[in-house]
């Protein structure tokens, strides 16, 4: 039995299956082809985030036993990919136009609500740091300089 780790999972380090630091690394038969494969999952998530070829053993058989450093480096690349997926999703969700207003740029941004029951959006406007309208609109509401432009200059009435 290996030491618990910080999250207070066992760790489990045998050469097919890592786990530690919220992670498990799991080798497994590539169905697709003749070779092996790796999958990285973050603990408590059904999903893996990364699954990647993995490296056949001297024997041209079996695969590769998992290591520390084999288990780092996929730590690292199954890290990096969640970001990369966050940063994508985030920016999916959020949209953000400058209109000049007077000289003033007023910031409008659309926000998009993910929810299973009440999918909607958010339409909101800023100068200076300062809210000066928001109201909800549907999730197909198009954000771009002239619809913007446009509920500006209706007073921030309901587009």
């Amino acid at each position: 039995m290996q030491p618990d780790s910080a999250d207070g999972a066992e760790e489990i380090r045998e050469e097919r299956q890592w786990r530690a630091d919220g992670w498990t690394a799991q080798v497994f038969k590539n169905e697709d082809d003749e070779g092996w494969a790796v999958s990285m999952t973050r603990e408590g998530e059904d999903e893996p985030a990364l699954v990647v070829p993995w490296t056949m053993g001297r024997d041209k058989k079996n695969p590769k036993p998992l290591d520390k450093m084999g288990f780092t480096v996929l730590l690292k690349n199954a890290t990096e990919t969640r970001l990369r997926h966050e940063q994508h999703r985030r920016a999916r969700l959020r949209k953000c136009v400058d209109v000049k207003v007077d000289g003033t740029a007023v910031s409008v941004e659309l926000n998009l609500v993910e929810d299973e029951d009440d999918p909607h959006a958010t339409l909101t406007a800023h100068r200076d740091g300062e809210q000066l309208a928001r109201i909800r609109v549907d999730t197909g509401f198009k954000l771009s300089q002239q619809s913007a432009a446009a509920w500006i200059a209706s007073g921030y009435a309901e587009p």
